[in-house]
């Protein structure tokens, strides 16, 4: 298991103009040939934004691009179309394949911070797909079968155990709350990367909540 704290992430965005981004892997200026991707994720971007700020109309290509709002409500208008609202508890998927262009805003009064992970696909091309779907529950896993993976959502009370998937590669995100991770604690924006993980558990030390990524080899 290898733990990355929320302070070894790249710092990125703008923050002049209300962008402050947090990146857990190689990304833009933060060249690391170390830090390349794990499993199929490639990218888990922490980005807040302030109100009326946003990314403006940008081109995406051959990636699976998911995004979980922690708080806030996200503007999302894509080349295919699509114009939704993205709010708590929602798991929003636009797969770029052979090309999209999105906007993202914060078009509310309130600070708004999301994750963005992305993903590679197995086979590059095809044709851009969106995928939203509001209140997912803990029981229920998201699959991105473009890219041989599924994201478990976990919200357990304190002192509750949940299980971490056996799988060849499984990236687990603390969104909030305090967890204990196979004996290490972990807070807000920790991650840790587990190859060949097997009868792990995650036990909340506070209220929490946790995205779990299982991916094949």
């Amino acid at each position: 298991m290898d733990l990355r704290r929320a302070a070894e992430r790249y710092p990125g965005g703008d923050p002049a103009a209300g962008i402050e981004s947090w990146h857990a892997f190689s990304f833009g200026p933060h060249y690391d040939p170390g830090n390349l991707r794990f499993g199929a994720l490639i990218a888990c971007n922490e980005e807040r934004l302030a109100p009326g700020a946003g990314f403006d109309e940008h081109p995406h290509s051959h990636t699976e691009i998911v995004t979980w709002v922690v708080e806030g409500e996200l503007t999302h208008r894509d080349s295919t179309g699509h114009e939704t609202r993205v709010r708590p508890g929602d798991v929003q998927r636009l797969s770029a394949a052979a090309g999209v262009r999105h906007v993202e805003r914060n078009d509310g009064p309130a600070p708004l911070t999301f994750v963005q992970m992305w993903l590679a696909p197995l086979e590059p091309g095809g044709h851009p797909s969106y995928e939203i779907v509001h209140g997912i529950a803990d029981s229920t896993p998201y699959a991105v079968p473009a890219a041989g993976a599924l994201l478990h959502v976990r919200r357990p009370a304190p002192g509750e155990r949940t299980a971490v998937p056996d799988a060849a590669f499984v990236y687990a995100q603390v969104v909030r709350g305090e967890v204990i991770l196979d004996g290490a604690e972990l807070g807000p924006g920790d991650a840790a990367r587990i190859t060949d993980a097997k009868d792990l558990e995650a036990m909340a030390v506070t209220r929490a909540e946790l995205l779990l990524w299982e991916m094949l080899p």
